[in-house]
């Protein structure tokens, strides 16, 4: 087996930078209790001020008199750590969380996305494009990748033999160690993990106990270790939040950009796609504003995704300003993706069916895109429905149907027309009192169209227009 570890060490804060546009303005997250206030993480315009993390907050603001600061929030974290997580599903089914990383079984997926090399890079241009700064290290167990990753970034031991000869020089400091093993073990000499393999077990055993032991069996691989493994969730509920608030919907386009994209994200995890989910803005009262979206089809891609959506809120009108964004899909159907043909001669720009459909219907509202539908009743003119209803799947007619369906037959002015295909008789309607008898043909006019026609039974005339074929 192999492993690869994602050692994500600014993940807090990685959280908080990207839910905001790039800014050179110092930022730092604090923790503790209103009586000793510290600096958990800082970004790079507040490090290069002086702030490090640790600090007490009295201290920076000596240092430097303006700066934001964002409270830490653990609950957060764990969400954009379940987010990656997500994202990691889509290239391994055996996915662990542990703090501050993600460590993901790869072996059988080198044979589906490349040869390592490969694959670290495709992993590493999703992370930048994510927002998440990251180590990463592959090796034969989990808790070697893991060691591996926070001391050696871009390492790869690809078999089990060299790997003692990688661990040895680690420094017992950052080896992981269960409690605090490590500075009593360099107090007594052992500062790295090479003299530590060497060091009798069972001394090991009787000063720290079987947490030490164990963990060295982990790292060689001389015992198997139990994981427990993620799975996505049914569900999904993402959310964004800001300490200003916003009065146009403009101003929303960033933030609704981040969230779409990571649904596409955890959607393309779990091989999933949404085709319902909504937008919750929440206004400083408490109060809030829904906006429902709907897709004719499961979707994941993100551009198509963040555009639906953005559409959609463009004509939405704020009550009151926003101070968070939440989305909210409860419905993760399966996602088949339309397949292309081998020769198509399409432009490889060109845009779907199917997203063009759902840009419309973003843009203009969802009764301005008229779509026919086979349905149980023979009657044309109840097989013209808007394209949010649903489906009815009846048997397929005997001629084409048109693709324009006039709401009301008219009269067929003109010449005689030429007949190309027909009849079809269309009797029925008897039950609601709607009843029909008519004989359907198909038909060019004298001016190269082709229309959908009909006349009375056996008669060859008056022709009644009742739709055109593209």
């Amino acid at each position: 087996m192999l492993w690869a570890c994602v050692l994500l060490p600014h993940l807090a804060l990685d959280g908080v930078l990207r839910r905001r546009p790039p800014s050179d303005k110092p930022l730092v997250l604090v923790t503790g209790s209103a009586q000793s206030r510290s600096i958990l993480a800082a970004n790079q315009p507040a490090r290069a001020a002086g702030l490090r993390p640790g600090q007490r907050l009295a201290v920076a603001q000596a240092l430097l008199s303006r700066f934001e600061t964002v409270e830490h929030d653990p609950a957060t974290t764990e969400r954009w750590h379940s987010l990656l997580a997500a994202w990691a599903y889509r290239y391994s089914a055996e996915v662990v969380l542990w703090p501050h990383a993600i460590v993901l079984e790869v072996s059988r997926s080198l044979s589906l996305f490349g040869p390592w090399p490969r694959f670290e890079a495709l992993l590493r241009d999703d992370l930048r494009q994510l927002g998440f700064r990251h180590r990463i290290a592959l090796a034969p167990t989990a808790r070697a990748a893991y060691v591996l990753a926070g001391t050696h970034d871009g390492m790869a031991v690809m078999s089990p033999e060299p790997l003692r000869g990688a661990l040895s020089p680690i420094p017992v400091s950052r080896a992981r160690l269960p409690d605090q093993a490590a500075d009593s073990l360099a107090a007594m000499g052992l500062r790295t993990l090479g003299q530590l393999l060497h060091a009798p077990r069972d001394g090991l055993r009787r000063r720290f106990g079987e947490a030490l032991t164990e963990h060295l069996d982990y790292l060689t691989g001389t015992a198997q270790e139990v994981l427990s493994y993620y799975r996505p969730p049914d569900r999904l509920e993402l959310a964004m939040e800001w300490t200003h608030e916003i009065e146009q919907v403009e101003a929303l386009v960033f933030p609704l950009r981040r969230l779409t994209g990571d649904l596409a994200t955890c959607l393309a995890g779990r091989d999933g796609g949404v085709q319902r989910f909504m937008i919750r803005l929440v206004h400083r009262d408490g109060t809030s504003t829904d906006v429902s979206i709907g897709l004719l089809a499961p979707e994941r891609d993100p551009a198509m995704l963040f555009e639906h959506t953005r559409s959609r809120m463009e004509r939405t009108e704020l009550p009151q300003p926003v101070v968070a964004m939440r989305l909210v899909a409860h419905e993760l159907p399966p996602f088949v993706p339309a397949g292309r043909d081998l020769f198509d001669t399409r432009p490889a720009n060109a845009l779907p069916l199917g997203q063009l459909r759902e840009r419309l219907r973003a843009r203009l509202g969802d009764h301005a895109i008229q779509t026919l539908h086979a349905t149980t009743d023979p009657r044309p003119e109840h097989a013209q429905s808007t394209a949010s209803d649903d489906i009815v799947i009846g048997r397929p007619a005997h001629l084409p149907r048109p693709t324009w369906l006039l709401d009301t037959p008219m009269p067929l002015r003109g010449p005689v027309p030429r007949i190309l295909a027909g009849p079809e008789r269309l009797e029925t309607g008897w039950w609601d009192g709607g009843d029909i008898r008519r004989d359907y043909y198909v038909v060019e006019t004298a001016q190269g169209q082709r229309a959908w026609v009909y006349c009375a039974p056996g008669e060859c005339g008056p022709w009644m227009l009742h739709g055109w074929f593209a």
